[in-house]
């Protein structure tokens, strides 16, 4: 799927609420709907705030100032993309998300470091043409905190295989994308699945 991207994507809520992203047209960069960013973080209102927050293929860092606009506690971005790291660090300047820093590094390498922090909430969403899902997955356990969350955005007809002991909290999908939340079993501190959004429809659906 190779998708131009828009020109710009906008921060929905929170005290960033309406601020724009520009969006550069790289290959592979394809920045999470306002649709589906909204129901993700819908699904995240009780775990955002506070949390330490590790965007992986930032890209335009939508997902990750999303979270600082709701209040997250420290956002980490790893963007490979000389250009993209450099775009992330001046929208941080520019909206003041003291909160937020950028790692010019790539994902997979920066993954096998030793760890030197644990994070609440990951998201994952490499580019769809690079097939970089598995071996992000295998490699991320030591950087989550017990009860972790992690989102995971893929084509549609691409299932990754989750580590053992993750359970998926609640997915969905557009005409071309599936999104979905695991978390990384239950721990002291953190929000178990009681407290998130009505599970009574685990499966929705996101038109496009």
């Amino acid at each position: 799927m190779n998708l131009r991207p828009p020109g710009s994507v906008r921060i929905i809520a929170g005290h960033l609420r309406g601020s724009k992203l520009a969006v550069a047209d790289r290959p592979g960069l394809r920045p999470s709907s306002d649709r589906v960013r909204e129901t993700l973080f819908n699904w995240l209102q009780a775990v955002t705030p506070g949390a330490r927050v590790l965007d992986l293929f930032a890209g335009t860092g939508a997902l990750g100032f999303e979270a600082a606009s709701r209040g997250a506690a420290r956002v980490l971005m790893v963007e490979r993309d000389p250009g993209l790291a450099e775009a992330l660090r001046a929208n941080a300047a520019r909206l003041k998300v003291d909160v937020a820093r950028v790692e010019a590094a790539d994902a997979l390498a920066w993954l096998q470091r030793v760890p030197t922090e644990a994070f609440d909430l990951v998201f994952l969403d490499p580019p769809f043409d690079a097939a970089l899902w598995q071996p992000a997955l295998d490699r991320l356990g030591p950087w989550l905190a017990p009860g972790a969350w992690i989102y995971l955005e893929s084509p549609l007809k691409t299932s990754p295989t989750v580590p053992e002991g993750w359970r998926l909290h609640r997915e969905g999908n557009t005409r071309d994308v599936r999104f979905a939340l695991f978390q990384r079993g239950n721990g002291p501190g953190q929000a178990s699945a009681a407290t998130l959004a009505d599970d009574s429809n685990p499966k929705g659906e996101t038109p496009e």
